[in-house]
């Protein structure tokens, strides 16, 4: 009986999930929803043809045979998927050309004398973790695809399923047995969320007058976590650092920002040995040279690889070269070249022409998913003003009209961002974000005028609001990953809220001293 009421359960699952991909324009919808990006729709649409869902006809063929080519090629071949989507491509087109052969037969015979080659490369690619990004999805992707390709006992498959295993949230890594059962979508982000932290603690000195070997674990722990090799998925040259200390990790120009600035921040503040100053100076220096060299031909920031613009997340994106911009001003003084400069400057310029007309910038990795498009203009406005902010800018007229448009675009309840998604225990918290609101607040706590003042209060106001009900370690999905598959992150709110409010009771301090 018990059997038969869950069948009976799963039946009804499953035809509210039909019924929802039809109301959404089953195929046609999919394709809509992710555009010329195949990263996501290809394997989604083959996960379907695996389960019989579609017919193997409706899977786009990728070019898998395109893996065998040199590294350094790769942004010239117009890919149909992202540059840290290659295993995919591998694994979806393989089973692809398995269960529906292309009629051509020189194309059939090219692909069919790639397999072997491109399985070889999807090996080398694959971290000692098993996990490719340390991503469940793309991993599952991967071994989904090879095992419908007749490759089921290929080792690049058992170490995928082995990292999923892996992965597997039982009692014991669940959090308050809420996600006991589930999968995460990364399996975590900890350098990334380290450096936030050490950045958001700047503003607490306090924090930083604990003793020098207290602070040591952690600075030699982000020391260790930089790349220090050519690395095997994207062919990225040493020098950065990428979103965790596990082996999927691939270096990229968000995260190595973060760790420089962090860097810096423990360089300045910590009274450190000379043999801990020199360690930190000497990655600093290889990670400056690291983002110099990423820089693109439009003198934007990409996220993993230089040159690869056809697709959104390869292109060069405002927050992204923000962030950057941000990391080579602090460090400038120790490593002051003509390079650098013209790289910072360049930067700069590529910032005021991203700027939209309403005085916004859009960011590539965060989104919004209760505004048009899924964008944030609140969290894309707020990183690309800190650059103009570090390179002493904000009389510039581009600053100016951003500045103009955070404080125009603070909602009635005082915060900003969030939507109609949004639910608190506090009537007076409305719609806001935490994450949004710290962002925006923490920002406009640098500039000095009136209206930025005001809005100013109003976000403290409106975070130790979200402090004295409980709500201020409540997350908002604003990250998404790959293309339009939201997360959110419990740190998020936590770190951005202890910035704005360290700033604001420093800036509070400092008046009161002058008084």
């Amino acid at each position: 009986l018990h059997a038969a009421q869950r069948a009976d359960e799963f039946d009804a699952s499953i035809q509210r999930a039909k019924k929802y991909i039809d109301q959404q324009g089953n195929i046609d919808g999919l394709r809509a929803r992710y555009g010329q990006d195949k990263s996501f729709a290809v394997p989604i649409l083959a996960n379907c043809a695996m389960a019989g869902i579609v017919p193997w006809r409706e899977v786009s063929a990728l070019p898998f045979e395109a893996a065998c080519v040199p590294q350094r090629f790769y942004n010239l071949m117009q890919l149909p998927v992202v540059s840290y989507a290659i295993p995919a491509l591998v694994a979806i087109g393989q089973a692809k050309f398995v269960n529906d052969p292309p009629w051509n037969p020189l194309r059939k015979t090219i692909r069919r004398t790639a397999i072997t080659r491109s399985l070889k490369v999807l090996r080398k690619m694959q971290p000692t973790t098993g996990g490719f990004l340390e991503a469940v999805p793309l991993t599952s992707f991967v071994a989904m695809g090879l095992i419908k390709s007749g490759n089921a006992s290929h080792p690049v498959v058992k170490e995928a399923i082995r990292f999923i295993l892996d992965s597997f949230r039982n009692e014991e890594a669940s959090v308050d047995g809420q996600e006991q059962g589930s999968w995460p979508i990364d399996t975590n982000l900890a350098t990334w969320v380290t450096t936030l932290s050490i950045n958001a603690v700047a503003g607490c000195n306090r924090e930083f007058n604990r003793s020098p070997q207290e602070w040591r674990s952690c600075v030699e722990w982000l020391l260790d976590c930089q790349n220090t090799e050519v690395h095997p998925f994207t062919g990225a040259a040493p020098g950065g650092w990428g979103w965790t200390d596990l082996s999927g990790a691939v270096p990229d120009a968000d995260d190595s920002p973060g760790a420089l600035l962090a860097l810096h921040q423990l360089k300045t503040n910590v009274d450190f040995d000379d043999s801990i100053k020199h360690r930190i100076e000497t990655a600093a220096k290889q990670g400056v040279d690291w983002l110099v060299n990423l820089q693109n031909r439009d003198k934007g920031w990409p996220t993993f690889c230089r040159g690869w613009g056809k697709l959104p997340f390869d292109r060069s994106g405002s927050d992204i070269t923000a962030h950057a911009i941000r990391a080579l001003q602090t460090w400038q003084n120790d490593f002051d070249s003509p390079k650098l400069r013209k790289a910072i400057a360049t930067g700069m310029k590529y910032l005021d022409k991203c700027q939209r007309a309403d005085g916004s910038w859009l960011p590539l990795w965060f989104g919004n998913q209760n505004l048009p498009d899924d964008v944030n203009p609140c969290y894309g406005t707020a990183k690309v003003l800190a650059a103009y902010r570090d390179t002493h800018s904000f009389d510039t007229r581009e600053a100016q009209i951003g500045l103009r448009y955070l404080c125009y675009s603070q909602n009635p309840d005082g915060g900003w961002g969030g939507g109609a998604s949004v639910e608190w225990n506090d009537e007076r918290l409305g719609s806001s974000s935490i994450e949004e609101t710290a962002l925006c607040t923490e920002l406009l706590l640098d500039h000095d005028q009136a209206d930025s003042v005001a809005a100013a209060q109003h976000g403290v106001d409106w975070l130790l609001t979200a402090v004295g009900t409980g709500n201020i370690n409540v997350p908002t999905p604003i990250g998404f990953y790959f293309a339009k598959l939201w997360y959110h992150e419990r740190l998020y709110p936590l770190v951005f809220a202890t910035a704005a409010l360290a700033k604001a009771h420093e800036i509070n301090s400092a008046n009161a001293d002058r008084q």
